[in-house]
């Protein structure tokens, strides 16, 4: 009897079912090929978004963890604004009511069965979101570096008695290509010394970086301190953030899938150094990813097909950039499906049952 596609996906899954397995010589069922990720379990999720900018107010809502879990999925990345639990613009001045949302956030995740990945989004000195100019520059300076590692170890002491199978620290989210502002010894300086920081707390905790170019490219540097790299599932940008007004998508071709230089065998080109880096035995893990509602949602899905097979049959896991949202599967604003209704939500089963044949 033939196995069907799922079945095989699930077999692949189970090469890197364990955490921190180090064990490479799992075969892929279908392809024959040894899958190149085990170092860290192939976790699949979404990020929730209720502490990501400084308007956030942290209230995460319990519904999201149950769900998640009812719909076969096992991880939440929860990117933070570090400026949420500080007060009056001092970085060593902590707000504990933000922190014990945040504590939340963690306890749900374990009640629900969700492993919990806390990631900065914005950190002392770095942000991708234009909402506020850090006054420093954390790839060059030494205060924000200071800061950084401050909040690293301070949350690396609060969670101390959390498992590592239920809780992973992501550094800071997608630092920016090389360039002016940062060298690629300022992202190694800048990594080792957090790292260090966590590690005289929590010797054990899972730690992961974001790659290089908005989480494009590697970052073999770092290769030797035993910590995670997180790539990313956007590329084409054309049609993962299709309209998008953050991004300067004016110009970008309209989304069709294969097309407009793009297609399978390219994709397969963009994730290879990833998994050449999960071959040498780096744990690898696709932190965001997805596509915006004006992309049409056949295309949508045509692509992510492809991308979460390619990520699949070598091992790595992956988060959707958020679970109810523009990009997710509730709520998400696209006028060209036809939604189920979902506890007053409007949920987009074609998505779900995508993701669902990778969980």
């Amino acid at each position: 009897m033939q196995t069907n596609r799922r079945e095989f996906l699930k077999i692949a899954a189970g090469a890197a079912g364990g955490a921190m397995t180090g064990n490479f010589n799992q075969v892929h069922a279908e392809t024959g090929k040894k899958v190149a990720q085990t170092t860290i379990p192939r976790w699949r999720g979404f990020n929730l978004l209720d502490m990501f900018t400084m308007r956030s107010k942290g209230d995460w809502a319990e519904d999201d963890f149950r769900w998640l879990r009812d719909f076969g999925f096992d991880f939440v990345r929860l990117p933070c604004c570090y400026r949420l639990w500080i007060e009056d613009g001092d970085d060593y001045k902590l707000n504990e009511q933000m922190l014990a949302k945040l504590d939340r956030a963690v306890e749900l995740g374990g009640k629900y069965g969700q492993h919990v990945s806390i990631n900065f989004h914005r950190a002392p000195g770095y942000s991708v979101n234009g909402e506020f100019t850090e006054p420093h520059n954390l790839w060059k300076d030494a205060e924000p570096l200071k800061a950084f590692c401050f909040h690293w170890q301070m949350l690396a002491k609060r969670y101390k008695g959390v498992s590592k199978d239920k809780l992973s620290f992501d550094l800071v989210n997608e630092p920016a290509n090389i360039g002016s502002k940062m060298s690629r010894a300022d992202v190694d300086r800048v990594v080792r010394a957090a790292v260090k920081a966590i590690r005289e707390v929590s010797p054990e905790r899972l730690v992961i970086a974001d790659g290089l170019s908005w989480g494009r490219e590697t970052i073999p540097e770092v290769a030797d301190l035993g910590i995670a790299q997180s790539t990313r599932a956007y590329d084409p940008m054309h049609i993962s953030h299709y309209g998008a007004s953050w991004v300067n998508s004016n110009d970008y071709p309209d989304p069709v899938w294969p097309g407009n230089g793009w297609d399978r065998k390219r994709l397969e080109q963009h994730y290879a150094p990833w998994i050449e880096l999960a071959r040498k035995g780096v744990g690898v893990h696709c932190g965001e990813g997805g596509a915006y509602n004006r992309t049409p949602h056949n295309v949508v899905l045509a692509w992510l097909r492809d991308a979460l097979e390619i990520l699949t049959e070598n091992g790595i896991g992956f988060a959707i950039w958020n679970f109810r949202g523009s990009f997710g599967i509730m709520d998400s604003g696209r006028r060209d499906i036809t939604y189920e209704d979902f506890h007053g939500h409007k949920l987009d089963r074609k998505l779900l049952s995508l993701l669902q044949e990778f969980s």
